[in-house]
């Protein structure tokens, strides 16, 4: 007997009661993220120290198809579920057929494919490592459905618990096959393991029945996904191809140290932006028709994440030549060089990143798919002409051809809710000119070390006075709309209801 009733809401009836939601689904997101990334980190920098560059370049390689065919397992069914009103339990049902299916398809396809691609890199040893990194496509369709109902019911609170827990997970399990020798196939299968436990979790907290997909009555969502996944494959295909190029141009260890690079670059918008972009689909989905709303969200949103991001992401850039010896050795120096250019991109992107999940909120999700494919033209022949550079020459491909690709975003999510170009730049300005007076006392600084100083003294001088400009220029410049979003914070947190988030 088939359930047609449609899912009950879980969106906040008021704005006060949703920007109270939202922070909290934030802050729980960010307390089980950062209180296992200590461990994490801790046991990271443990594992660089035993691996090697050319192990972190055999893993990487490992993990190219993975998202590729993790984006087909899913096929944009989490999303759909979120964004789109209405579905039955009997759709679930029929969704969760079709996301088993495509995972158990998708691993078919890794293994077919492992050994051709393998022979491509010109790493015969890579066929097993490739099956293995691609075991996770099964037990990732068996949880799309399940998660996508727990994010539409903005249980966020539980799932970063998860999230807490299989990063724990993946550390502990990675840092004790380093321990034990297993080189490149302790990263591997450290991801591996943390994969199956939590979709352990999320069907044992959310469990769904399988039903015979009928065409007709999950056309809607099924069409939704398909456009997210075009978008998704796009999206991970040219966030990926850069490593792709590094490998086979320049070899495994230069895609260690670019990896690596990438890796570190991005860290403030995987602690911070993804933070947001993993819950925000839902609050904003719920206002999908309020225009007033997206802007505020966007606007209240683009300024919090800029003003984390921005001096994080620059920072790193500033202090790379100190940071990347001290903390990781003289074997990684050659790293430095992407690094430096590639947190600049990442400054630009931590921002960037929100406009495709308004867009795909008001139902301009076909838009966002066409600009990842022009951006999966685009790019690919910029990191091959960079490549002539070396890895420092991919990472300024990012910086030169990315402009390309967010210009058509922000001109389609601004005419889509109505922003004008200098609401948004006030909503950038705190945190553009706190960086540009933290990058000049960090050189001043920089300038004023004799030659043979240590690193280590002048890494903790040039961050200590680079984050002191950075704070004292937000105080004096901006102090009033500092204190005004502190207090606006403070309220939320405390329950007081009021209409407006700074």
């Amino acid at each position: 007997m088939r359930v047609t009733q449609p899912l009950p809401s879980a969106m906040p009836t008021t704005v006060g009661a949703s920007d109270r939601s939202l922070l909290g689904s934030v802050a729980w997101n960010a307390g089980g993220d950062w209180a296992s990334q200590i461990f994490s980190w801790l046991s990271f920098l443990i594992v660089m120290r035993l691996l090697t560059p050319a192990d972190f370049g055999i893993a990487a390689m490992a993990v190219l198809l993975a998202p590729y065919l993790g984006q087909l397992t899913s096929f944009g069914i989490p999303r759909a579920i979120v964004t789109i009103r209405d579905l039955t339990d009997d759709q679930l049902a029929q969704l969760n057929s079709v996301s088993f299916a495509f995972g158990l398809t998708t691993f078919t396809i890794a293994a077919l494919l492992a050994k051709p691609f393998a022979m491509f890199l010109r790493t015969p040893r890579l066929t097993p490592i490739v099956i293995a990194a691609c075991a996770s496509l099964i037990p990732q369709g068996l949880q799309g459905v399940s998660t996508g109902w727990l994010m539409k019911q903005m249980r966020f609170r539980l799932l970063s618990i998860f999230a807490a827990v299989t990063a724990l997970v993946a550390a502990v399990t990675t840092l004790a096959l380093a321990l034990l020798g297993f080189g490149y196939w302790a990263l591997v299968l450290g991801n591996l393991v943390s994969g199956i436990v939590r979709t352990v979790l999320i069907l044992s907290t959310r469990p769904c029945r399988l039903a015979w997909p009928h065409l007709d009555s999950i056309r809607v969502p099924l069409k939704f996904g398909w456009h997210v996944t075009v978008s998704m494959l796009a999206l991970n295909s040219y966030q990926r191809l850069d490593n792709l190029v590094a490998g086979r141009v320049l070899g495994q260890v230069a895609l260690g140290f670019y990896g690596m690079a990438w890796d570190l670059a991005n860290v403030p918008i995987e602690k911070v932006t993804s933070l947001v972009t993993n819950v925000i689909p839902s609050y904003m989905a719920a206002v999908q028709d309020q225009p007033a709303e997206l802007r505020r969200y966007l606007r209240g949103l683009t300024e919090a994440i800029a003003l984390l991001t921005f001096p994080a992401t620059v920072g790193v850039a500033l202090v790379a030549h100190e940071m990347v010896p001290v903390l990781f050795g003289h074997k990684w120096d050659g790293m430095i060089a992407p690094l430096e250019v590639l947190s600049f991109y990442a400054a630009v992107r931590s921002v960037v990143a929100l406009l495709p999940k308004v867009l795909t909120a008001v139902g301009n999700v076909r838009y966002v798919m066409w600009n990842d494919l022009a951006a999966l033209i685009l790019l690919p022949v910029a990191f091959y002409v960079g490549s002539r550079r070396g890895t420092a020459g991919i990472a300024w491909a990012w910086v030169i051809a990315y402009p390309l690709v967010a210009l058509p975003l922000y001109h389609k999510t601004f005419q889509a809710i109505a922003m004008t170009i200098s609401e948004y730049i006030r909503a950038l300005s705190p945190s553009i000119e706190g960086t540009l007076v933290m990058i000049l006392a960090v050189r001043v600084v920089r300038y004023l070390f004799t030659p043979g100083t240590s690193l280590l003294l002048q890494l903790i001088v040039e961050v200590t006075i680079g984050s002191l400009a950075y704070l004292g220029t937000l105080r004096v410049r901006h102090g009033e709309r500092m204190s005004a979003l502190i207090e606006t914070a403070r309220r939320l947190r405390s329950g007081k209801d009021h209409d407006t988030v700074a």
